[in-house]
């Protein structure tokens, strides 16, 4: 069988077609592996992602806000937080949902005898009480679904 030019440039085509496709397969897998490493690296092991009910008390949400802009940014600080964005949300009550990652169970006990994370503690409970989520009407729901802060985030 004899191949012409025009069968020639059409196979080498297909081969360059696949061997691209095979090669942004690999790039995709491995960036992919290599995120999943950074995250396991950061972490020490694998996070513990937290979901915490803060009520305010009487006249204080604005403070209870302003605190909560704080929260993860000085866990980070004392390496017991994953750069991981916290979701802050409200419920029609009134109470603060927050979701964050610790970097692990033991960061989540270390942060019960650092006198940094104590004292951030003794804020919040100056302004708030904390509350348990499943307490939440809304969590009661199939689907709870809740009103989100700044689109669902607070830049840290």
């Amino acid at each position: 069988m004899k191949l012409g030019r025009k069968n020639v440039r059409t196979i080498i085509g297909v081969l360059l077609v696949f061997l691209i496709v095979i090669s942004l397969g690999f790039v995709i897998n491995r960036t992919l592996a290599q995120k999943a490493l950074v995250s396991k690296k950061e972490n020490g092991s694998m996070g513990r992602i937290a979901i915490v009910g803060y009520k305010p008390k009487a006249g204080k949400a604005d403070a209870l806000m302003a605190l909560m802009k704080t929260h993860v940014p000085r866990l980070r600080a004392e390496g017991l937080a994953t750069s991981r964005e916290s979701v802050i949300m409200t419920a029609k009550d009134g109470t603060i949902i927050e979701v964050f990652e610790w970097k692990s169970a033991e960061s989540i006990q270390a942060a019960h005898t650092n006198p940094v994370v104590g004292a951030m503690w003794k804020e919040y409970s100056d302004i708030c009480d904390y509350v348990p989520v499943g307490s939440i009407d809304e969590t009661k729901q199939m689907f709870a679904d809740f009103t989100a802060i700044d689109g669902g985030a607070i830049k840290q």
